[in-house]
């Protein structure tokens, strides 16, 4: 067990750090190595799997306070998130906030090591990140959600994305916090957008102390043991539940807008934007916009659907109406391309910094003027070919403004709005994260131009280490590693599969198709007394494609207590 004082928490594996913060002798783990749950997705692939999947659940108390300790580890597969390891994560989550909601006030710490999902079990990982995101958020309203990034890996990929959820980061200089890896980068833009062999640019850009003083953490300590615990224990013994990150909109609407995206950004001018940004608030006024036709299904669906409606917003790359769709009203959002986006690495129809704090605007809006009254539905139009890369975006955040996108749609379902993701094109890895997975009900065309997966396939291809033909001979293996919606639905996440209809050029037959399926999603929403990602395990495809996260879901329960 690791309880000096000068120990490195860096050096410690994932039991180590999880024994190092919980009080002695209170450490309990649950579905450890003994109970031999071990991915299925992994050995048919030639990879041997491990008998925890890389993630360790401990219960026990911190300075006397109920506490569980979910520490990735590094070592086994990058951390990376697949079916069994996901759902150890989304199942402690969600049983710590049954206790929560039942007066036991348990803290969740999350210790991260992590590359995000592992490609492997690819969209496993995707579905496991958006049930874990869900479950912080919920928690949230009763306790802190604790992050700890300490030094190896960081937190990459949308496991970054659940970091920026939570309620307070601690992080080690050694630390690192990106949406995107530096070899993701490289591949996606270029060397000279990001070296991924330069370690000055990667620290400087996304290391622990840039992190803290650039507002995306909290704490930084050194690399110590007993340091973390502290800093831990600190947080929990302050007892007041900060506003989130990914609700304070209007502070990092004034940061991005005292950017200058034309000038090559250091990390120091960074820090003295974020500095300057505090009590500065941007007058965005919303307002009817019409931007330049640009083809892509996003624009030709979000015009077919909105009909006649106004236009809201201020940000060209997200469109946003108000419309009636039967008798229920409705808030549709979609994200576009905008040729002229102040960041150029988001002018395609990627995610990227100023797309994801305007959805989450745009969504909470929507809550708060429905308080007291009808909540309308949120509709997301899904057409999204990936988040943006580039160094820029990373430096100023990119994992945390689609953390804002994530925390509004599923606050919008927690709050009693149905949230509705209706899929024409892609949905591709963290913008689909974003934009669509936090949603009651998933509707996609039968489509070959609709694509569901967690990365694009020459960079899936390079951190897996594999040829494309490799790649492609993978997904008749594993069903999730395919990029087509027919493998997707498979998984039993998806409320209907749409065939029959024209997905590019789409016309009044398809808007007439695509109401209805809307309104029967809605109503079907409304016949649920859930409000949490569970019914996504409960369609009969569900019951076989993912009996790996039902079964751990299960043996959590058993042995909670």
């Amino acid at each position: 067990m690791i309880k000096t004082l000068n120990a490195s928490f860096v050096e410690c594996n994932g039991r180590e750090r999880a024994q190092g913060i919980l009080d002695d002798g209170t450490f309990k783990e649950l579905l450890g190595p003994r109970d031999n749950v071990e991915s299925p997705h992994l050995e048919p692939q030639g990879i041997v799997p491990q008998s925890d999947d890389g993630v360790i659940i401990a219960k026990g108390t911190i300075n006397e306070q109920p506490a569980v300790v979910i520490s990735l580890e590094g070592n086994f597969q990058g951390g990376g998130i697949g079916e069994v390891s996901g759902a150890k994560i989304a199942g402690v989550l969600e049983r710590t906030l049954k206790d929560c909601e039942a007066g036991i006030r348990r803290i969740p710490v999350l210790m991260f090591d992590t590359g995000g999902v592992r490609l492997q079990e690819a969209n496993y990982g995707l579905l496991s990140i958006a049930e874990i995101s869900s479950a912080i958020v919920a928690l949230r309203r009763y306790v802190p959600v604790i992050g700890v990034i300490p030094g190896t890996i960081g937190a990459f990929g949308g496991m970054s994305i659940t970091a920026g959820l939570c309620s307070a980061i601690i992080m080690t200089r050694g630390g690192r916090l990106g949406l995107n890896g530096p070899e993701v980068i490289e591949q996606e833009a270029g060397i000279r957008e990001f070296d991924s062999k330069d370690r000055q640019l990667i620290w400087g850009t996304i290391g622990g102390e840039q992190r803290i003083a650039s507002g995306f953490a909290d704490v930084l300590i050194e690399d110590d043991t007993q340091a973390i615990k502290d800093a831990v224990s600190s947080i929990i013994k302050n007892g007041i539940i900060p506003t989130p990150r990914t609700e304070r909109i209007e502070r990092y609407e004034a940061f991005l807008h005292l950017v200058d995206p034309n000038r090559q950004l250091s990390a120091e001018e960074v820090r003295y934007i974020w500095d300057r940004s505090e009590n500065k608030v941007v007058n965005t006024k919303s307002v009817a916009f019409e931007g330049d036709k640009v083809v892509g299904r996003g624009h030709a669906w979000f015009d077919l659907l909105r009909g006649d409606a106004v236009e809201i917003g201020d940000v060209p790359s997200v469109r946003v109406t108000d419309k009636v769709v039967g008798d229920k009203k409705v808030r549709f959002i979609a994200v576009v391309p905008d040729a002229k986006n102040r960041f150029p690495r988001a002018r395609k129809g990627e995610v990227g910094l100023l797309e994801g704090w305007s959805i989450a605007k745009h969504i909470r809006e929507a809550i708060k003027e429905d308080q007291n009254s009808e909540k309308r539905a949120i509709v997301a139009i899904v057409d999204v070919p990936s988040q943006a890369y580039g160094y820029r975006e990373e430096l100023l955040g990119i994992h945390q403004a689609c953390s804002a996108a994530v925390d509004a749609y599923a606050s919008a379902r927690l709050s009693g709005h149905p949230v509705i993701s209706f899929i024409p094109g892609n949905a591709i890895s963290g913008a689909f994260l974003s934009h669509g997975m936090q949603a009651n009900r998933l509707i996609a065309l039968d489509d070959d131009g609709v694509n569901v997966h967690v990365m694009s396939k020459q960079s899936a291809a390079r951190i897996t280490q594999r040829s494309l033909e490799e790649l492609e001979a993978a997904t008749e293996k594993v069903p999730a590693m395919a990029y087509d919606i027919k493998s997707f639905e498979k998984l039993g996440a998806l409320f209907s599969l749409v065939d029959g209809v024209e997905a590019d050029t789409p016309g009044e037959k398809e808007r007439g198709v695509i109401y209805k399926e809307l309104e029967r999603a809605i109503e079907d929403v409304s016949m649920e007394s859930e409000t949490d990602l569970s019914v996504r395990l409960k369609s009969s495809l569900a019951q076989s494609s993912r009996a790996a996260s039902i079964l751990v879901r299960e043996k959590l329960n058993e042995q909670w207590n």
